[in-house]
């Protein structure tokens, strides 16, 4: 991809940031952006400052883990359906955390039993794909995906059951998907995933570029196929499970922006999978700015906006595969 492209993503990036912090329930001037990055203490500089700028940065680094992680995926399993709300990752991620969460462990641990429950459901997955007859049927594996999504939804509903209402409330609340929460733990928590996990996926990109050429391919050019196949999925369900635990399931995200990337001219993984982390990063950002401003002062789930753009994409492509 050309250095233009890489500059005029980065712009759209910054862009959308100073929208997000400016606009919302409350207009914040530039001037008042400018006085918060200088310690002010007005009201909006303080705006800005405690509610803004945390939940724009981590509205960004959710968008940049899902985009990254489903660029992955669907150059790993060579299908442009591929990403970790539709495979079950997801679902499984919203369980481990909700067990976690129960059980009363703080943020740092909640990624890990988020990332626990994204693995097995990636396993469920596939082991209702190979009872079905047919693991690499782009359909197939995604039906399975929905069965592992829908069972990980009831299994969350179980837990809910004798819950307290306003815990109940929080906890759908949560699956629908909000960043509206955020905080500076949180933040650096997911900073800290979402970078260890985007850059191994950026380094697996030469062995993801020979991966889509086909498992027979792959193997003829001397790839370890299984394993290779192996560190894909459990890095792109780490940096998902990371993204499930800090602002709940934020669906079709992975799904769009590869795709979105591709059309920029991202043709190899390692770019594509860095333009999809931009990408990403700014689509999540515009979704959450809609989320505020388009029925004031109520907010819209996060996850809701995003599958108003994802579900008819989705069913473009699923269109187009047959």
């Amino acid at each position: 991809m050309r250095l233009s492209r890489w500059l005029w993503l980065g712009l759209a990036l910054v862009v959308a940031l100073i929208l997000a912090i400016a606009i919302g329930t409350i207009s914040v001037p530039i001037s008042a952006i400018v006085d918060a990055f200088r310690g002010g203490q007005s009201t909006p500089a303080v705006v800005v400052r405690s509610l803004r700028v945390p939940r724009v940065i981590l509205a960004s680094l959710v968008g940049a883990g899902l985009g990254m992680s489903g660029a992955a995926l669907q150059g790993t399993m060579r299908n442009p359906l591929a990403e970790p709300y539709l495979l079950g990752v997801s679902g499984g991620a919203a369980v481990g955390a909700v067990i976690a969460t129960v059980l009363g462990f703080g943020f740092v641990f909640v990624p890990i039993a988020a990332f626990i429950g994204a693995i097995v459901a990636v396993i469920a997955a596939f082991f209702v794909a190979r009872a079905a007859g047919s693991r690499g049927d782009a359909r197939v594996l995604l039906m399975a995906g929905v069965v592992v999504g829908a069972f990980a939804n009831a299994a969350i509903m179980v837990m809910l059951a004798n819950a307290e209402a306003n815990v109940v409330r929080n906890a759908l609340w949560w699956m629908m998907g909000s960043v509206a929460d955020a905080t500076w733990p949180q933040i650096g928590t997911l900073f800290g995933y979402v970078l260890v996990g985007g850059t191994a996926l950026v380094l697996f990109g030469r062995r993801i570029d020979v991966l889509s050429l086909g498992e027979d391919a792959a193997a003829g050019l001397g790839l370890d196929v299984d394993r290779s196949m192996r560190d894909v999925f459990i890095v792109s369900s780490f940096v998902a499970a990371a993204t499930v635990a800090a602002a709940g399931l934020i669906g079709f995200v992975g799904l769009v922006v590869p795709h979105i990337a591709r059309g920029l001219g991202a043709r190899q993984h390692r770019a594509l999978i860095g333009a999809s982390g931009i990408v990403g990063a700014t689509l999540v950002v515009l979704a959450d700015l809609l989320s505020r401003v388009l029925r004031p002062p109520a907010e819209l789930p996060l996850g809701a906006v995003t599958a108003l753009v994802g579900v008819p994409f989705f069913l473009a492509k699923l269109r187009h595969l047959r």
